[in-house]
């Protein structure tokens, strides 16, 4: 990431939808499943909503953004908490097999040399570590990218470069369409038709005035997300080989072999 990526960030005290929410407490208490006991990195932290859930169960954390405006809102809220620091996500400042788990969240497609990322990734990290990752399905009919993003990768590309760089993959789904509310379901094809004549707004405070529309009430983004503040659903398991249309959010556990 690089300076001006707070107009596209979800900030603590800003108006997100509930399902916002639902989608930063799910990601961030399913990598807590990989954390226990382990020396965990995240990258691109953003704010640091998750961070405390991932320090309650790691051994060690430390968090990082390349963008300081957004990691200050972090340092403030966290203090002397948890190591905060600002480096880009293709340069490492860590020894070789030195980490265990590295997380990406919703960050992957702001990254201009994927493979680069991934090379680092495989060198800092020990023998069977994890790199967690978890990206909107660019394979919904309606998805609209990021006006910052350099590319989207759905489960069978994702697969073919992290076997490239050395990991094994497995993929999962969360928030399937199917069950989004009758509201949403008649706004779909309105917001892909929007998305064609691109007039969707490209700012986070554009974007509001549309997801109240989409989504109906809005509540604050948190500095923190909590433990148990919501009910955790674990995401399901998707083919790494096939393009899927059942869920927005797509998970991916890459190990190194």
């Amino acid at each position: 990431m690089s300076e001006g990526y707070k107009n596209v960030t979800e900030i603590a005290g800003e108006p997100i939808s509930q399902e916002q929410l639902d989608r930063a407490y799910t990601r961030y208490k399913w990598a807590q499943g990989f954390c226990q006991d382990k020396d965990v990195l995240e990258v691109a932290c953003g704010v640091g909503q998750g961070l405390g859930l991932l320090q309650k169960v790691s051994k060690s954390l430390v968090a990082s953004d390349i963008d300081s405006e957004i990691l200050d809102t972090a340092k403030n809220h966290y203090k002397d908490r948890i190591s905060i620091k600002q480096f880009s996500a293709d340069i490492l400042p860590f020894e070789d097999n030195s980490l265990d788990v590295i997380i990406i969240f919703e960050a992957i497609y702001y990254l201009q040399d994927i493979n680069q990322f991934l090379k680092e990734c495989f060198r800092v990290l020990r023998k069977n570590g994890h790199l967690l990752m978890c990206m909107p399905n660019k394979d919904l009919y309606d998805f609209n990218p990021s006006p910052k993003s350099y590319a989207y990768y759905n489960a069978p590309e994702l697969t073919k470069l992290l076997h490239s760089q050395g990991f094994s993959s497995t993929f999962f789904g969360t928030h399937s369409v199917s069950t989004v509310s009758f509201r949403q379901k008649i706004l779909r094809p309105i917001k892909k038709l929007a998305v064609i004549l691109n007039i969707i707004p490209q700012s986070m405070k554009g974007k509001e005035i549309l997801k109240r529309l989409v989504f109906g009430k809005m509540v604050p983004m948190p500095n923190e997300i909590l433990d148990n503040m919501l009910e955790f659903s674990k995401p399901l398991s998707v083919s790494s080989g096939e393009k899927d249309v059942t869920y927005k959010v797509i998970y991916c556990d890459a190990q190194k072999r």
